[in-house]
């Protein structure tokens, strides 16, 4: 089973080895038609050196490593 991926920006990068991830998702509505935009944060893991607010990355899931952190950073793109 391949594990889920997902594309986002960095929002903060505050703590050492965790960057929080916004990741924006587009919706129509059943009735009226229209298209709004939704959003979620996640906080990833990451060894990547040098990622800094406004980077766009993509992020896999994984085995929890902490309370909240249940993501991992896969590349900048």
């Amino acid at each position: 089973m391949s594990r889920r991926q997902l594309k986002g920006v960095i929002v903060s990068d505050k703590m050492k080895k965790t960057v929080v991830v916004r990741v924006e998702r587009k919706k129509t509505h059943p009735k009226y038609k229209k298209i709004y935009s939704l959003h979620k944060k996640y906080k990833a893991h990451s060894e990547i050196e040098g990622l800094k607010i406004g980077d766009k990355v993509i992020i896999e899931e994984s085995r929890p490593i902490s309370k909240d952190k249940h993501w991992k950073v896969v590349k900048k793109i």
